[in-house]
């Protein structure tokens, strides 16, 4: 986890990071997967080393970030099949987490397969609505926090295993329902506006 005073540089980042995912994921593709893997790489990096001391949390959070971002910017079609898995295994505990349980492993394993197989063979259409909708709920996870939200300044700093893809957010039924419309208008913008004519 971030410690308290890099919290409010951690959401302008998911905040700014989030909109370019929104309205422009597919046209920006690699400066999107940068920027999420410098986002994970940077958590993932302040989890291993921890928060006690200012300089090793600083170098950790940069190294990690640049480590993260490198690693996504130069696996661009694995990062699309990770893309289409990571779809694949939201969509099963989305399910599962309606009906009140968990999924069993190999349900996940499957849908993060068929996912990934998907979004290969559909990579345009599956570019523009994770970007759409990842960036929207990236959008309201740095809002929210900037505008004072403690539950989701404590969600942008985490760890990475619980920054993406749906536990940040804040929990109203108001915030699902921004990053929802905002994922919508994403999509539309990225469709006819943005990744128009963009192979």
């Amino acid at each position: 986890m971030l410690p308290a005073y890099l919290q409010t540089p951690a959401a302008a980042i998911l905040l700014v990071g989030g909109l370019l995912a929104c309205f422009a994921g597919y046209r920006i593709f690699r400066v999107v997967l940068g920027i999420y893997g410098f986002i994970l790489g940077a958590l993932l990096a302040t989890s291993i080393v921890g928060t006690e001391h200012t300089m090793w949390t600083i170098l950790a959070v940069i190294g990690g970030g640049l480590a993260g971002a490198l690693v996504l910017i130069g696996a661009y079609f694995i990062g699309v099949a990770l893309i289409g898995a990571g779809l694949g295994a939201m969509l099963a505990n989305v399910i599962w987490a309606s009906i009140g349980g968990e999924p069993h492993v190999l349900v996940v394993i499957a849908l993060s397969i068929a996912g990934a197989l998907a979004a290969l063979a559909l990579q345009r259409y599956v570019i523009i609505i994770a970007t759409a909708f990842g960036g929207a709920q990236t959008v309201v996870v740095g809002a929210a926090a900037l505008m004072g939200n403690r539950a989701a300044a404590e969600a942008a700093a985490r760890t990475v295993y619980s920054v993406y893809p749906l536990n940040p957010l804040p929990a109203t039924s108001m915030d699902a329902v921004a990053a929802l419309v905002l994922g919508i208008v994403g999509a539309l913008v990225q469709l006819f506006v943005t990744a128009k004519g963009k192979k």
